[in-house]
């Protein structure tokens, strides 16, 4: 038989089990505030360990001690100058492809491309990261002894000349005289200048294949001048001795493909730009007589001497001149480009609807022409099979100026080739042979060109727009 614990059993193991608990406890509080105060140990450590860091960090950084950098030979600037470096403007790797891609011209550089737009490269910008460009060398005999690099404004090259203001650097792969080339190296530009806000360049640089030149055309001349508001300031760095010593430009645009990646949309729009412009320049109304009895058609006979020109001048005026007399309205000028200043050829077109010239340089002038106006080429013998796509030349400028290129017509008789008809060389003998005629086939061409003329015109008359000004805005 069991028996139960008496009471005083109970009551004391009670006590004892309390006494335990109450030893647990306290000993639970003494580690947790041994595990707080290691924790804050710890922090203070760490912060400690910052705060060092810190300080090492601002002693770095201080006023003093980059000035100290500043001054030794291996600072982060000097090594920057340090690094900068030239490259031939003519790269002779590329001389069978001179024109193709990034071309032969600075040919490390890409240009910058937007739909629509002209290619160019523009310094700096954010392909060059911030660098502005740098040019060295005065050669006139071979481009590949000019140099361009890209440097940082505060790491120029040492004893480089710093060009304040817009530069405009253009690439001819041709001439600078010639209308025609000369026009397509410079048109670019003005795409450019309407773009931004019309800035205008405060000096042109200018490039045949690398070398380097000092003038433009008289008539290319007079065109950027009207166009710009300011007579071109070409830069012969003449202030700068040496030719080893490099000058970089505070902003500078370069062009080296033409109207390349250009919208016909746009080219218009600059062509339109530049003849505006040309009128004001040279007082020329901005808008033509209006003739009440009839459409004023104005033929314009453009005519060459030397190389290209017609054999029989007199039998070719008397054709067109004969067709013209029979519409109302319609009269027969007959001129020479190079008798005429460049003001009168501006006149002049603005006064012509059908331009009959040879091909040659002076057609350039048919974008002065009124938008829609006709043109009417010539070529003598042999061009079609041996001059390659150059020829097509005047049908592209009819296209991009809103001019309507009405077609050629190709001597087939004249000098002969010794070669085989489709030799290049050939292209020797035919290059500057004469025109002759084919008085059935010109006086029809004639007519069918006057009588769309007078009925575009008509119906032109009727729905005339105002004529816009042609400010820059």
């Amino acid at each position: 038989m069991n028996k139960s614990s008496s009471p005083l059993h109970r009551t004391k193991t009670l006590k004892q089990d309390n006494k335990s608990l109450s030893y647990s406890s306290k000993l639970c509080l003494y580690l947790l505030a041994i595990c707080i105060t290691l924790l804050v140990l710890l922090q203070i450590q760490s912060l400690q360990q910052w705060q060092n860091l810190v300080f090492k960090y601002r002693a770095l950084a201080s006023p003093q001690n980059c000035t100290t950098t500043a001054k030794g030979p291996e600072s982060i600037s000097q090594k920057l100058r340090d690094s900068v470096t030239f490259l031939p403007l003519k790269d002779l790797r590329f001389a069978n492809q001179a024109l193709d891609g990034h071309t032969w011209f600075m040919s490390s550089m890409y240009d910058k491309r937007e739909e629509g737009e002209v290619q160019h490269q523009q310094f700096p910008s954010n392909s060059s990261k911030g660098r502005l460009l740098c040019l060295k060398g005065r050669d006139t005999h071979d481009g590949s002894w000019n140099y361009y690099a890209l440097a940082w404004p505060e790491a120029l090259p040492s004893n480089a000349t710093l060009m304040k203001g817009l530069t405009f650097v253009a690439y001819n792969h041709y001439t600078f005289d010639n209308i025609w080339h000369g026009l397509s190296a410079l048109m670019p530009f003005v795409a450019w200048h309407l773009k931004n806000s019309c800035e205008t360049p405060a000096r042109w640089v200018l490039y045949h294949r690398g070398e380097l030149r000092f003038y433009m055309g008289t008539w290319l001349n007079t065109l950027m001048e009207a166009t710009f508001g300011q007579p071109p300031y070409i830069e012969g760095f003449r202030e700068i001795e040496d030719d080893d010593r490099p000058v970089c430009f505070e902003k500078a645009v370069v062009m080296r493909h033409n109207e390349g990646g250009m919208s016909n949309e746009r080219r218009v729009q600059v062509y339109d730009f530049i003849r505006c412009k040309a009128r004001v320049y040279c007082n020329v109304s901005l808008e033509r007589r209006v003739n009440q009895e009839a459409p004023d058609i104005g033929m314009t006979l453009l005519m060459r001497t030397g190389a290209r020109s017609f054999r029989n001048e007199t039998a070719v005026i008397r054709i067109f001149e004969k067709e013209c007399n029979k519409v109302k309205g319609c009269r027969l000028v007959v001129a020479y480009s190079n008798n005429l200043t460049v003001c009168e050829q501006v006149k002049l077109m603005s006064l012509t609807d059908i331009l009959i010239s040879p091909h040659g340089a002076q057609l350039t002038n048919m974008f002065l022409m009124d938008r829609n106006s006709s043109v009417m080429e010539f070529y003598p013998k042999g061009w079609l099979k041996v001059a390659g796509v150059g020829q097509y030349v005047y049908h592209w400028i009819a296209s991009w100026a809103g001019m309507r290129h009405r077609g050629d017509w190709r001597d087939p008789d004249g000098e002969s080739c010794p070669y085989s008809g489709d030799d290049r060389r050939c292209m020797s003998v035919y290059k500057n042979g004469l025109i002759g005629y084919n008085e059935t086939h010109f006086a029809e061409w004639a007519r069918t060109v006057l009588n769309d003329v007078k009925t575009k015109k008509s119906e032109e008359e009727a729905s005339k727009a105002p004529i816009k000004t042609c400010d820059c805005t």
